[in-house]
């Protein structure tokens, strides 16, 4: 089975954020959708190993930020590689509480909406929560990203506990040039790349970087990387 075949299915790619008590908390999800006009409902996939999980179970509410396709890939990571066990996500994030008391992400977002869950579908290692849509706004007129764009055009990773997860199979590296992985998060810097969003031309070698350039998807620095094997 070609597996691949999956990445055709559209997805966009949104913060997904939820409450419990005082504490917040989002995460990056892409399998969310629309189901029903008339009340207006939607339904999104969350992996029960998350935080956001705990958070939409025990508040039985959560927030959708839709990114727009410039959002850069460090934000991606910020809310899609890094645990709110670890960090407050929101500490220097753009954000508003919402008429659900759930936090919105207004950073890099076109839009949002707000949904109120009225039931869960158990699915293994995910739970798919459908709720109503309580509130909505449009905060500008730029395109959403798609979930094509961001792995095509952005080169963006896919954490392992998200629903669309697909092992991927790297590029036939470059001769001569060495190429290096993140153990954060996956992400791998190809010197026939580079790093175009930090301003390093393709051509330049791993050892070649500044001492100050991160990994553009999780934020760590070189000294987590590894040569690939």
């Amino acid at each position: 089975m070609d597996e691949r075949a999956l990445y055709k299915i559209g997805y966009g790619l949104y913060v997904v954020s939820s409450v419990d008590g005082e504490r917040f908390n989002g995460q990056i999800a892409n399998a969310l959708v629309q189901v029903t006009a008339d009340p207006i409902e939607v339904a999104v996939s969350i992996n029960k190993q998350n935080l956001t999980h705990e958070f939409i179970s025990k508040s039985r509410v959560f927030t959708v930020s839709v990114l727009s396709i410039d959002t850069p890939l460090s934000f991606v990571g910020h809310f899609g590689f890094r645990s709110g066990r670890e960090l407050d996500k929101f500490e220097e994030v753009e954000y508003k509480t919402g008429a659900t008391g759930a936090p919105v992400v207004l950073d890099n977002a076109v839009a949002y909406f707000e949904v109120e869950v009225f039931d869960g579908l158990d699915v293994g290692t995910h739970t798919i929560f459908v709720g109503n849509v309580v509130e909505a706004e449009v905060l500008s007129d730029g395109e959403p990203m798609t979930y094509a764009y961001y792995h095509a055009v952005k080169r963006g990773k896919t954490p392992r506990t998200a629903a669309t997860y697909i092992e991927e199979k790297e590029p036939v590296e470059v001769e001569g040039m060495d190429r290096y992985v993140c153990t954060v998060c996956g992400y791998v810097y190809d010197p026939a790349v580079g790093d175009p969003e930090s301003g390093i031309e393709p051509g330049t070698a791993f050892e070649d970087l500044p001492d100050d350039w991160v990994c553009p998807v999780c934020g760590s620095g070189k000294d987590v990387f590894e040569k690939e094997e």
